[in-house]
């Protein structure tokens, strides 16, 4: 039971640090230009009319930056955030819960939208063109449909598959943007911003280490620079230096290229 409550408290800081790292203002986020100033268009427009954003798909490999982005347009919307995934939505019923609490301009966010079953996919149609749920209660001949009006909302969907959201589903959406990866000065200056939120002084060689290591995305970058800092904690090092990365990428079993050993 104590490994458990040390491995939980643990987990538990890894995800407040995590949460500390992410941009809460366009102006942190680095990278991904194109899309941002996409996004500053569709938002200020629907802002304007005092209307909610058009629904939104982000797509790209895990770590480059999908929820963070949809936390910033809820932001930037003034907007609640509320977050699903596609496994949990397993039923009608789920998705009728989480929609029917939505209130006015809330943003939704559903993470993983491949692994949406279709019966989910169908009831999320009406919702996102009309703003109804058409719900079946009963069977048979004395089956009847409700329908359940939704406020004005924001559907905002991630996913690391693209190829596997349906084409329906897909042509919902007001605009769909592919995020790429980083490249390696936008990977450095993301290492040296968390560096900085981390109270962590750093060399820029060690910074080029550590952005070649992560394969171009944010996310591996910021678990590496933790683990050097934790291996200049340990060391009583003041200062991550180009040795110490490496020590720390070997320590990892993990080379210059940021491939691992398993």
């Amino acid at each position: 039971p104590q490994n458990t409550m040390t491995k939980n408290k643990r987990k538990n800081e890894e995800n407040n640090i995590d949460f500390l790292l992410r941009p809460a203002a366009w102006n942190d986020y680095i990278g991904q230009d194109k899309i941002k100033k996409s996004l500053r268009v569709i938002l200020t427009a629907a802002k304007k009319r005092n209307e909610p954003s058009d629904h939104l798909l982000f797509y790209g490999q895990a770590g480059l930056g999908k929820t963070t982005l949809a936390t910033l347009v809820a932001r930037e919307m003034g907007a609640r955030f509320k977050v699903a995934t596609g496994p949990t939505l397993e039923k009608i019923g789920d998705v009728v819960a989480v929609l029917s609490s939505l209130e006015p301009n809330d943003i939704l966010f559903i993470d993983e939208a491949h692994r949406l079953n279709r019966q989910i996919e169908e009831a999320l149609y009406p919702a996102m063109e009309e703003r109804k749920i058409y719900v079946i209660i009963g069977k048979g001949p004395g089956g009847r449909i409700i329908t359940l009006d939704l406020p004005p909302f924001t559907l905002i969907a991630a996913t690391t598959r693209a190829n596997l959201v349906s084409s329906p589903l897909r042509s919902r959406f007001g605009a769909v943007f592919q995020l790429d990866y980083y490249e390696p000065k936008e990977i450095e200056g993301i290492i040296f911003r968390s560096a900085e939120i981390l109270k962590t002084t750093l060399k820029p060689s060690a910074a080029s280490i550590i952005a070649k290591a992560s394969r171009f995305t944010p996310r591996t970058a910021n678990r590496l620079l933790k683990r050097c800092r934790d291996f200049a904690e340990v060391n009583s090092l003041k200062i991550i230096d180009e040795e110490t990365a490496l020590k720390t990428l070997d320590l990892l079993s993990i080379d210059e290229l940021g491939l691992e050993a398993f």
